[in-house]
């Protein structure tokens, strides 16, 4: 019994809506009650009940050293010690700043904020107002953050809570936002003809990870950047997933394609508040105070963020991490395929990287439509289960679960085995 933590909840409910702050938390794809963290330290968290887990949520993404890395820790520290906040430029915000656009070619210039969400927003202002035209493309499924004209058929929360299409958000905004399956080039090419000129900009996440797991199939993204180029609308790429946890150059430097602007986040924070979109010269110099499009922040460039990302881009360089964490994620995928061999249930495993999901789905799994086949019911009691033997994966099968550097090959070795317990008890 997690006793504390349920006392946890209820206090949470009478003052915060959902007794979360964030609705995936709530655990209401899953049922039950969610528990609370006293602690986390590597590849662990410790409940307030005592109990342990292996975590492959990662703080969604950010904690790819592991929770509490030495590194970071000792950053942050050695930056609150200096002032938490200056609300003036600072030298951590010029170094990741140069950082940034060393590791990721296609950023010339960047520009820090507070969140993702923060970050798309701000990305779909500036395609609009360099090409003075309304209208994006995004698709189905990719979660671009909470942005009025961003959640239409969107993914993450939205998609878990059975509500893809926010109420609050004015039917204008709607109208103005074009959203198509993803993979199917042909829609993109209709949307460009049937909006001639009035498209702005396509944003993508290039790996989409709101919805599960899947990938960019037939020359998807070449495509649209060819399309994007012919058309005069930019090409964003959401890399808060994918960016410098893939690749030392993200999810770009993998599939070859050069966008215009690039929206950052998680990873580059090592677990602060963080956001950042970066591109082309001639289009962020179209930010204020050099340009018309407006765009600020109090807590922009914040030193302890700026300490913590740059320790953490680091380390990652220092000790190649991405090496480290390919072989992770293979060994993690051939034990869990190992696992899944004798099952009768249909499962779909995705993985690349440290990155990967199981969805209770046949395959093959290409965009939202697919990975809304998933047996929900089963995904829960997997999920469930998998938590009462230590094993910490996503509340939701419309997630993606993160390995980090510090889990270990015995991690994943027992993690594979409650894998392998947890699917016989579902048959």
């Amino acid at each position: 019994m997690n006793l504390r933590s349920s006392e946890l909840f209820s206090r949470a409910q009478r003052r915060i809506p959902g007794g979360v702050n964030s609705p995936v938390r709530a655990f209401h794809n899953v049922g039950g009650e969610p528990f609370f963290v006293a602690r986390a330290e590597g590849a662990r968290i410790w409940d307030v009940d005592g109990n342990d887990y292996i975590d492959y949520v990662g703080s969604w993404g950010p904690a790819i050293l592991g929770h509490a890395a030495k590194v970071v820790v000792e950053a942050v520290r050695d930056a609150a010690a200096r002032g938490v906040s200056f609300g003036i430029p600072n030298p951590f915000e010029v170094e990741l700043a140069e950082l940034i656009c060393h590791w990721m070619p296609s950023i010339e210039k960047v520009r820090m904020v507070n969140s993702g969400t923060e970050a798309a927003m701000s990305c779909i202002r500036l395609a609009r107002g360099f090409t003075g035209r309304d209208k994006i493309i995004k698709f189905d499924g990719c979660y671009h953050g909470h942005a009025d004209s961003l959640l239409v058929k969107s993914g993450s929360g939205a998609l878990t809570h059975g509500r893809p299409d926010s109420a609050g958000v004015p039917e204008g905004f709607v109208e103005l936002t074009i959203s198509l399956a993803f993979n199917h080039v042909d829609l993109v090419r209709k949307a460009f003809a049937e909006n001639e000129n009035e498209i702005a900009a396509v944003i993508v996440e290039p790996i989409p990870a709101n919805a599960g797991l899947y990938f960019p199939q037939h020359n998807f993204l070449s495509i649209l950047r060819e399309e994007c180029t012919r058309h005069g609308a930019l090409l964003i790429f959401d890399e808060v997933m994918t960016g410098f946890r893939l690749a030392r150059g993200g999810a770009q430097e993998i599939c070859g394609i050069k966008p215009d602007l690039t929206v950052l986040g998680k990873v580059i924070g090592g677990g602060l508040p963080v956001g950042a979109f970066g591109g082309c010269a001639d289009i962020m110099d179209q930010l204020s105070p050099n340009g018309p499009v407006y765009q600020a922040g109090t807590l922009s460039g914040n030193p302890l963020a700026m300490a913590a990302g740059l320790a953490q881009l680091r380390e990652l360089e220092r000790i190649n991490a991405w090496t480290l964490l390919e072989n992770l994620g293979a060994q993690f995928e051939n034990c869990v395929r190992e696992a899944l061999r004798e099952s009768k249930i249909q499962t779909t495993f995705h993985r690349i990287g440290s990155m990967f999901c199981l969805f209770f789905a046949p395959g093959p799994i290409v965009d939202l439509a697919g990975a809304k086949r998933s047996d929900l019911k089963t995904f829960a009691n997997f999920f469930h289960a998998s938590l009462e033997r230590g094993v910490y994966f996503p509340p939701s099968q419309f997630e993606t679960a993160f390995i980090s550097t510090a889990h270990t090959a015995a991690d994943i070795e027992r993690t594979a085995r409650v894998v392998s317990e947890v699917v016989a008890t579902l048959l």
